[in-house]
């Protein structure tokens, strides 16, 4: 095979959320074009909030995303509260963290099994390794159905929770329903030492691809940050407040994408599984450092293709994590909460991480709690332009191996980042003549 020309076109890249564009032109040694195109029409929901009464804000929000609808839920709750002046108790964060915890064991279990685990095996999806692998699938299924019954028991079903509102929950979980899930989620540990061992027979699929760029996320002096913290760079000594969001996302416009892109320090930085893990790992259980350490993620990792190892890692750190926080519910014993609160004119930003990478909300409230601007920054948009940078690297370094494996690498590279393409694309303004 010629390797020196060839001409690689996907159209809608497949097992990722919505479509993302691959083009690739090399003709005779020189690299004329390397793309990732985000072809997706954007959607409004800044636009679709305004006028909305605060209570009606984070319902519409959390449409934003099927798959990570949790996410955006609290950080849309967190923008109302700290415009609010609101402080929510400590069993509200407890189950609000719990909650999370159950949709990073449904977004990594999904998506590492079921849309990447192909890849390692050289099939198109999961389908054939029911046949191959039929033990492994029982088991994934079983992991996942775990997670979706505690979005259910906590926030009332498994994608867009109705229970969780502004300064608390409209119901509260049972005492045996929780005793149950702790019950479940330790019977879970062995299931996941069983998934470890089986990707680190694959694991050896992933590509020994390097490619350093800066990491951003939350960091929080407590815990591995999901809910909590403050903004991290990998890039920056010291953390940076929430509010100043803005002066690290530095959106603009790239003429290849309906999404914005970002960018910091550098032309781009990473969000999601591996920058939590790079600028954090100092602070998982024991348990879950050894499974990344074991499928070769220890320390600060520049491979983006180990995001979906660090995936691994933080579904054992979200069963471990989980379990801790029913005991202190349990412990503390459930007390129903007024959670009522006053109206007022003011401005807040929230911030959690999602399984993508770290989610910005940003609202402002006139007197009577009625929404009058929203900015949402999504996990993806903020990953698109290091997407890029990736493949301009990754082009050339393996293009001497054919148009096919090239190819399969790029498609593979972009899954490696789970992005969720339709999330990413929206606007600020919209102006209606």
């Amino acid at each position: 095979m010629n390797n020196d020309s060839m001409k690689i076109h996907v159209h809608h890249v497949t097992r990722i959320e919505g479509h993302g564009n691959i083009e690739v032109d090399i003709q005779n040694g020189e690299i004329r074009k390397v793309e990732w195109q985000v072809p997706e029409a954007p959607r409004f929901f800044e636009a679709m909030v305004v006028e909305r009464d605060c209570d009606q804000v984070a319902p519409i929000t959390s449409r934003i995303c099927g798959i990570c609808s949790i996410g955006h839920t609290f950080a849309s709750l967190k923008a109302t509260e700290a415009a609010m002046g609101i402080q929510i108790t400590e069993q509200t964060r407890k189950l609000r963290e719990l909650l999370l915890h159950g949709e990073t064991l449904q977004s990594h279990i999904l998506h590492v099994c079921y849309l990447v685990v192909p890849d390692l095996c050289r099939v198109n999806s999961v389908v054939p390794l029911a046949f191959t692998h039929k033990d492994v699938v029982l088991l994934v299924t079983k992991l996942h159905r775990l997670a979706n019954e505690l979005c259910d028991v906590i926030g009332g079903r498994t994608t867009h929770p109705i229970r969780a509102v502004i300064n608390g929950f409209t119901m509260l979980p049972k005492p045996k329903e929780l005793e149950s899930l702790r019950k479940r989620l330790v019977e879970s540990v062995e299931d996941l030492k069983t998934l470890a061992g089986f990707v680190k027979t694959i694991a050896n699929g992933l590509p020994n691809f390097v490619r350093e760029t800066e990491y951003i996320s939350l960091a929080d002096q407590k815990d591995y940050a999901f809910y909590d913290g403050d903004i991290k760079s990998s890039d920056v000594k010291g953390n940076i407040p929430i509010n100043d969001y803005r002066k690290v996302t530095n959106e603009y416009i790239s003429p290849q994408s309906t999404a914005k892109w970002t960018k910091y320090n550098r032309e781009a930085y990473f969000a999601g599984a591996l920058a939590r893990y790079n600028n954090n790992y100092k602070q998982l259980t024991p348990f879950s450092y050894a499974v990344g350490k074991d499928l070769g993620l220890d320390g600060v990792s520049y491979n983006p293709f180990m995001n979906n190892v660090a995936q691994v890692v933080e579904v054992v750190f979200a069963v471990e994590r989980s379990i801790q926080i029913i005991d202190d519910l349990l412990g503390n014993g459930m007390k129903e909460e007024d959670n009522s609160f006053k109206r007022r004119a003011g401005q807040g930003v929230g911030a959690v991480e999602v399984p993508r990478g770290i989610l910005f909300h940003d609202y402002t409230y006139d007197e009577k709690g009625k929404c009058v601007k929203a900015n949402c920054i999504i996990p993806t948009n903020q990953n698109h332009a290091n997407i890029q940078l990736d493949m301009e690297k990754l082009v050339p370094e393996f293009k001497h191996e054919g148009k096919d494996e090239l190819q399969f690498k790029l498609e593979m590279l972009v899954r490696a980042y789970d992005p969720c393409v339709s999330c990413s694309t929206h606007f600020m303004k919209v102006k209606f003549i």
